[in-house]
């Protein structure tokens, strides 16, 4: 495994740049989905259900990098809204986990369709180089995104 460089001046230019494309970016794509009643924090929450679930709202608050308090209120409203169920542990009966309903994997869908479509259709705008130098820039985010899993 090659060894990590050091820190350069290129480095600490790039690192606000990217931050803030990645923000605005991330911005954007919520806007696109415009899900009447759902939050962003609702629908991140349910992704991360739908991914790894069944899950504790423990698990799932770790997993979101979020307080309890929070995932528990959004938990409550997806519940209600039928998105998530919540399941007794067999095992444990004072452990509830929380899954995915059909109806949040529909919204899942329906939210992922529509900033699906938003980036094919910046995308179509740019060159095949271009849309080469997105796709390895996605391949490293990811790997960045995963060191921190």
């Amino acid at each position: 495994m090659p060894e990590p460089r050091t820190q350069s001046r290129a480095d600490a230019e790039l690192a606000p740049r990217l931050r803030l494309a990645v923000t605005r970016l991330a911005r954007r794509l919520r806007q696109q989905a415009d899900l009447p009643g759902v939050s962003p924090t609702q629908v991140s929450a349910l992704s991360t259900i739908e991914r790894d679930g069944p899950l504790t709202l423990g698990e799932l608050a770790g997993l979101e990098r979020v307080q309890p308090p929070t995932i528990t209120s959004a938990v409550a409203r997806m519940e209600e809204q039928g998105l998530v169920l919540r399941q007794v542990d067999e095992r444990d009966r004072r452990i509830h986990r929380v899954e995915i309903t059909t109806a949040g994997r529909k919204l899942l869908d329906k939210s992922r369709s529509r900033k699906n479509a938003y980036l094919e259709r910046r995308l179509h705008a740019l060159t095949d180089d271009e849309r080469a130098t997105i796709e390895r820039a996605a391949v490293l985010l990811e790997a960045i995104l995963e060191e921190d899993r």
